[in-house]
């Protein structure tokens, strides 16, 4: 099961984002603040982590350049009040992955999860499937019903990215 860390000072925001998450099939951590889900992800982990920017203590910009330096790969969606696109520009260059301003749409953020995690899954892979088609890009090969298919590194790479991102 997918793990989800909520880091959220808004404990009936928090409640309300864990309860969908879980209704979503997720399992949902939810924390008050940076250093309980720095707690958590020491703990058991986490696969995403959703994180409130303002919160007492470390704020959510702190929080993120704090798992960055032992984690690259984790997707990060910072969900905030702030509005202004310099704390977009901050969070990004932070390393998140994903902002979204309060109010927040539920169905959006749970679109939002299921895109973070399929790209982290790809990047973790390094493989795509998609139908009878299979990329590696370990092995920078492309099989279709089981035959290989010859293409060029940058014919391979052009399709690999249009293949990561379905239906856009």
């Amino acid at each position: 099961m997918v793990r989800v860390l909520v880091v959220e000072d808004d404990a009936r925001l928090n409640q309300i984002v864990c309860a969908s998450l879980r209704a979503a099939g997720y399992e949902a951590i939810g924390c008050a603040n940076a250093a309980q889900a720095t707690d958590a992800l020491h703990g058991d982990g986490a696969d995403i982590i959703i994180s409130d920017i303002m919160m007492p203590g470390a704020d959510g910009f702190e929080f993120v350049s704090e798992v960055r330096s032992v984690n690259r790969h984790i997707p990060i969606l910072l969900m905030t009040a702030l509005d202004d696109m310099s704390a977009k520009r901050k969070g990004f260059g932070a390393g998140i992955d994903d902002y979204m301003v309060k109010p927040i749409d539920v169905d959006e953020l749970l679109l939002r999860i299921e895109a973070l995690l399929r790209r982290a899954r790809i990047e973790a892979e390094k493989r795509l499937v998609v139908g009878s088609t299979v990329l590696d890009a370990e092995e920078r090969s492309v099989y279709v019903g089981g035959k290989e298919i010859t293409l060029t590194v940058r014919e391979f790479d052009l399709l690999y990215k249009l293949l990561s991102y379905p239906r856009r």
